[in-house]
């Protein structure tokens, strides 16, 4: 059985580790039911994305206080999502402490991207040294929602270069 030495870093009463088995799925489920990005959240779908990432999970005293959530082919790219700290832990810091120590990670510090999407926290990421696309022409999706005629739709595809 091969010995796997987990990413672990402490900072006063605080650590935050990969290993899972210090993940609280529960209390991640109970912050992301709540949170407006993850809509139809599932316990079985939350498991099966913890399962197949790279979590970082932020811990005060045993309990389960942040999270950040990797989704990588650990050679050139990774995505941050399910970023949090709750609510009576916010403007601390430990937000900052805990994206750093998703970028230094070893198997991802040398990555030639990470990238993220947020509504609401771009001024925090700008802080971390992440910025907006370079060329927002050339980034995609593949979205399971259908032209509905919307203006934002209208406007998206009158934005697009000829």
């Amino acid at each position: 059985m091969a010995v796997v030495n987990y990413f672990l870093r402490k900072r006063d009463s605080f650590i935050i580790s990969t290993d899972p088995g210090v993940l609280d799925t529960s209390a991640v489920f109970g912050f992301l039911a709540q949170a407006k990005w993850w809509t139809e959240l599932t316990e079985e779908s939350l498991n099966r994305a913890l399962g197949n990432s790279l979590c970082f999970s932020l811990i005060e005293a045993n309990r389960q206080i942040g999270l950040a959530r990797v989704v990588t082919d650990y050679v050139t790219y990774a995505y941050l999502c399910d970023v949090y700290i709750v609510e009576e832990r916010r403007r601390q810091g430990l937000g900052s402490w805990l994206v750093r120590c998703v970028l230094e990670h070893p198997e991802l510090k040398h990555l030639k991207r990470v990238a993220l999407i947020t509504h609401d926290a771009q001024t925090f990421y700008l802080g971390l040294d992440f910025r907006f696309a370079s060329h927002p022409n050339c980034y995609m999706e593949h979205l399971l929602e259908p032209f509905d005629g919307s203006a934002e739709q209208r406007h998206a595809i009158k934005a697009l270069p000829r």
